[in-house]
Protein backbone atom coordinates (compact mmCIF):
# COMPACT_ATOMS: atom_id res chain seq x y z
CA UNK A 1 0.00 0.00 0.00
CA UNK A 2 2.81 2.59 0.82
CA UNK A 3 4.32 2.07 -2.40
CA UNK A 4 1.13 2.64 -4.00
CA UNK A 5 0.72 5.78 -2.53
CA UNK A 6 4.25 6.94 -3.49
CA UNK A 7 3.57 6.14 -7.11
CA UNK A 8 -0.04 8.14 -7.10
CA UNK A 9 1.73 11.39 -5.52
CA UNK A 10 4.65 11.07 -8.40
CA UNK A 11 1.95 10.46 -11.75
CA UNK A 12 0.13 13.40 -10.16
CA UNK A 13 3.58 15.41 -9.65
CA UNK A 14 4.79 14.36 -13.30
CA UNK A 15 0.78 15.67 -14.57
CA UNK A 16 1.17 18.54 -12.87
CA UNK A 17 4.65 20.00 -14.75
CA UNK A 18 3.17 18.52 -17.77
CA UNK A 19 0.53 21.14 -17.64
CA UNK A 20 2.24 23.97 -16.95
CA UNK A 21 2.96 25.73 -20.32
CA UNK A 22 4.95 28.39 -18.81
CA UNK A 23 8.66 27.69 -17.69
CA UNK A 24 10.15 29.96 -14.68
CA UNK A 25 12.31 31.37 -17.15
CA UNK A 26 10.21 32.24 -19.87
CA UNK A 27 7.56 33.97 -17.20
CA UNK A 28 10.93 36.53 -16.04
CA UNK A 29 11.48 37.53 -19.71
CA UNK A 30 8.30 38.62 -19.57
CA UNK A 31 7.93 42.61 -18.53
CA UNK A 32 4.29 43.69 -16.86
CA UNK A 33 4.09 46.88 -17.49
CA UNK A 34 3.75 48.81 -13.96
CA UNK A 35 1.34 51.65 -14.14
CA UNK A 36 1.79 54.57 -12.05
CA UNK A 37 -0.75 57.01 -10.43
CA UNK A 38 0.22 60.83 -11.44
CA UNK A 39 -1.03 61.37 -8.21
CA UNK A 40 2.51 59.37 -6.86
CA UNK A 41 4.53 61.10 -8.36
CA UNK A 42 6.39 64.33 -7.31
CA UNK A 43 4.77 67.84 -8.52
CA UNK A 44 8.54 68.64 -9.14
CA UNK A 45 9.04 65.98 -11.97
CA UNK A 46 8.93 68.16 -15.19
CA UNK A 47 9.88 67.52 -17.52
CA UNK A 48 8.52 64.14 -17.82
CA UNK A 49 9.19 61.91 -20.00
CA UNK A 50 7.11 60.07 -22.46
CA UNK A 51 6.61 56.74 -22.90
CA UNK A 52 8.69 56.46 -26.01
CA UNK A 53 11.75 58.87 -25.18
CA UNK A 54 11.35 56.73 -21.61
CA UNK A 55 12.39 53.69 -23.84
CA UNK A 56 15.12 55.30 -25.44
CA UNK A 57 16.60 56.64 -22.15
CA UNK A 58 16.48 52.92 -20.97
CA UNK A 59 18.49 51.75 -23.93
CA UNK A 60 21.03 54.58 -24.08
CA UNK A 61 21.82 53.56 -19.87
CA UNK A 62 21.95 50.02 -20.66
CA UNK A 63 24.43 50.53 -23.50
CA UNK A 64 26.08 53.37 -21.31
CA UNK A 65 26.24 51.10 -18.39
CA UNK A 66 28.12 48.36 -20.16
CA UNK A 67 30.77 50.90 -21.44
CA UNK A 68 31.01 51.98 -17.73
CA UNK A 69 30.04 55.47 -18.75
CA UNK A 70 27.25 55.60 -16.02
CA UNK A 71 26.94 57.49 -12.59
CA UNK A 72 24.06 55.72 -10.09
CA UNK A 73 22.66 57.82 -7.82
CA UNK A 74 22.51 60.80 -5.68
CA UNK A 75 26.39 60.99 -4.33
CA UNK A 76 27.84 60.17 -7.20
CA UNK A 77 25.81 62.37 -9.65
CA UNK A 78 26.45 65.39 -7.48
CA UNK A 79 30.15 64.82 -7.39
CA UNK A 80 30.20 64.36 -11.40
CA UNK A 81 27.88 68.20 -12.04
CA UNK A 82 30.23 69.58 -9.25
CA UNK A 83 33.45 68.47 -11.13
CA UNK A 84 32.04 70.15 -14.21
CA UNK A 85 31.27 66.58 -16.01
CA UNK A 86 28.64 66.67 -18.90
CA UNK A 87 26.06 64.51 -19.97
CA UNK A 88 22.31 63.75 -19.46
CA UNK A 89 20.69 63.59 -15.69
CA UNK A 90 17.82 61.42 -15.63
CA UNK A 91 15.65 61.37 -12.39
CA UNK A 92 12.88 58.94 -10.91
CA UNK A 93 9.55 61.12 -10.48
CA UNK A 94 8.38 58.57 -7.32
CA UNK A 95 11.15 59.30 -5.04
CA UNK A 96 9.33 59.72 -1.60
CA UNK A 97 10.79 62.21 -0.02
CA UNK A 98 11.45 64.28 -2.92
CA UNK A 99 14.02 66.47 -0.61
CA UNK A 100 16.69 63.70 -1.37
CA UNK A 101 16.56 64.73 -5.01
CA UNK A 102 15.11 68.44 -5.11
CA UNK A 103 18.79 69.82 -5.41
CA UNK A 104 19.23 68.59 -8.39
CA UNK A 105 17.64 70.16 -11.00
CA UNK A 106 18.86 73.55 -9.78
CA UNK A 107 22.55 72.25 -10.03
CA UNK A 108 21.72 70.97 -13.73
CA UNK A 109 20.35 74.50 -14.51
CA UNK A 110 23.59 76.16 -13.18
CA UNK A 111 26.09 73.79 -14.90
CA UNK A 112 24.12 73.99 -17.74
CA UNK A 113 23.27 69.44 -17.95
CA UNK A 114 20.19 68.58 -19.57
CA UNK A 115 18.15 66.83 -17.03
CA UNK A 116 14.31 64.72 -16.97
CA UNK A 117 12.62 62.75 -15.10
CA UNK A 118 11.12 59.47 -15.76
CA UNK A 119 8.18 57.75 -13.81
CA UNK A 120 9.78 54.39 -11.89
CA UNK A 121 12.75 54.40 -9.55
CA UNK A 122 12.40 50.40 -10.45
CA UNK A 123 12.92 50.67 -13.89
CA UNK A 124 15.70 53.49 -13.81
CA UNK A 125 17.81 50.98 -11.86
CA UNK A 126 16.96 47.94 -13.60
CA UNK A 127 18.37 49.59 -16.93
CA UNK A 128 20.88 50.96 -15.18
CA UNK A 129 22.66 47.40 -14.65
CA UNK A 130 21.51 47.25 -10.70
CA UNK A 131 19.09 45.01 -8.93
CA UNK A 132 18.52 48.08 -6.32
CA UNK A 133 15.80 51.17 -7.36
CA UNK A 134 17.73 53.88 -7.98
CA UNK A 135 16.74 57.69 -7.48
CA UNK A 136 18.97 59.05 -10.45
CA UNK A 137 21.26 58.44 -13.39
CA UNK A 138 23.81 59.88 -15.13
CA UNK A 139 25.22 59.29 -18.30
CA UNK A 140 28.50 60.79 -18.95
CA UNK A 141 29.97 59.90 -22.35
CA UNK A 142 32.90 61.57 -22.32
CA UNK A 143 34.00 60.02 -18.81
CA UNK A 144 37.51 58.88 -18.50
CA UNK A 145 36.41 55.68 -16.86
CA UNK A 146 37.97 52.82 -18.37
CA UNK A 147 35.85 50.38 -20.29
CA UNK A 148 35.66 46.54 -19.88
CA UNK A 149 38.84 44.99 -21.54
CA UNK A 150 37.23 44.20 -25.18
CA UNK A 151 38.57 43.83 -29.04
CA UNK A 152 39.18 47.28 -30.41
CA UNK A 153 36.54 46.62 -33.64
CA UNK A 154 33.74 45.31 -30.79
CA UNK A 155 34.50 48.62 -28.46
CA UNK A 156 34.44 51.20 -31.28
CA UNK A 157 31.20 49.97 -33.22
CA UNK A 158 29.60 49.34 -29.77
CA UNK A 159 30.38 53.16 -28.88
CA UNK A 160 29.23 54.71 -32.13
CA UNK A 161 25.89 53.21 -31.71
CA UNK A 162 25.66 54.27 -28.10
CA UNK A 163 26.39 57.62 -29.22
CA UNK A 164 24.05 58.12 -31.30
CA UNK A 165 21.10 57.20 -29.60
CA UNK A 166 22.76 59.45 -26.51
CA UNK A 167 22.97 62.17 -29.34
CA UNK A 168 19.33 61.47 -30.12
CA UNK A 169 17.50 61.77 -26.40
CA UNK A 170 20.44 64.34 -26.10
CA UNK A 171 18.51 66.84 -28.41
CA UNK A 172 15.10 66.02 -27.28
CA UNK A 173 15.64 66.56 -23.75
CA UNK A 174 17.25 69.78 -24.22
CA UNK A 175 14.25 70.95 -25.76
CA UNK A 176 12.00 69.99 -22.78
CA UNK A 177 14.20 71.97 -20.84
CA UNK A 178 14.25 75.15 -23.16
CA UNK A 179 10.72 74.89 -23.19
CA UNK A 180 10.24 74.87 -19.22
CA UNK A 181 12.71 77.70 -18.65
CA UNK A 182 10.96 79.75 -21.00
Amino acid sequence: MGKDKKKDQEVVEDVEMANGDESPKKAKKEKEEKVINPEDLSPLAQPLAQKKLVKKLHKTIKKASKSRQVKRGVKEVVKGIRKGEKGILILAADINPIDIISHLPFMCEEAQVPYIFVTSKEELGQASSTKRPTSCVMICPNSKRKAAAKKEGEAVVEKEDYREVYEECYAEIQKLNEAIIR
